[in-house]
């Protein structure tokens, strides 16, 4: 079910496993800008499983302006155990640069906080390169808190196989 804005040239929509090709083609632009497209590993056939096969682990909304794909939001839920509810991570928001500065990034970020309220969930939260001012602002314009006290830690590739062999 599609979801009217503010804007009446804008809405939001769920993604369906025939938008795979776009969303692959949305998370390379915005890799791009991030200057990470070295770092994009995935292809079609991997983001129609995780997101559109039997276990989802994922959900996508495409944005529309116009009839035409120009956005779109992939999120999915974590947990907060102090607050003993579950919260919404937004994992990429990305605006095709020509269609940015018409309030389409705040709509979007608009939807996700509405669906959090929906959900109960207790938070929005998201990660943001410390190089990016204008993210960070606008993100900081809407209320948004950096978590400067955290610091994020991953394990991927060999090193994630080296862990998991210490069971």
């Amino acid at each position: 079910m599609s979801s009217q804005t503010r804007d009446p040239n804008f809405i939001i929509r769920p993604a369906t496993v025939a938008d795979t090709a776009l969303i692959l083609t949305f998370i390379k632009e915005l890799a791009d800008y991030e200057k990470l497209l070295h770092e994009v590993v995935a292809d079609e056939a991997t983001l129609k499983e995780s997101l559109f096969g039997e276990t989802p682990h994922a959900k996508v909304v495409i944005g529309e302006y116009d009839g035409a794909p120009v956005s779109f939001v992939l999120y999915f839920h974590n947990f907060s155990t102090f607050l003993g509810r579950p919260g919404i991570y937004l994992e990429d928001l990305y605006v095709q640069p020509h269609m940015r500065g018409k309030g389409l990034g705040k709509i979007l970020l608009g939807y996700l906080a509405s669906l959090a309220i929906e959900l109960n969930c207790g938070r929005l939260e998201w990660w943001v390169l410390d190089w990016n001012k204008p993210a960070i602002d606008f993100y900081q314009s809407l209320g948004a808190q950096s978590m400067d006290e955290w610091t994020v830690n991953r394990v991927t590739g060999e090193a994630l196989d080296k862990l998991a062999a210490q069971l």
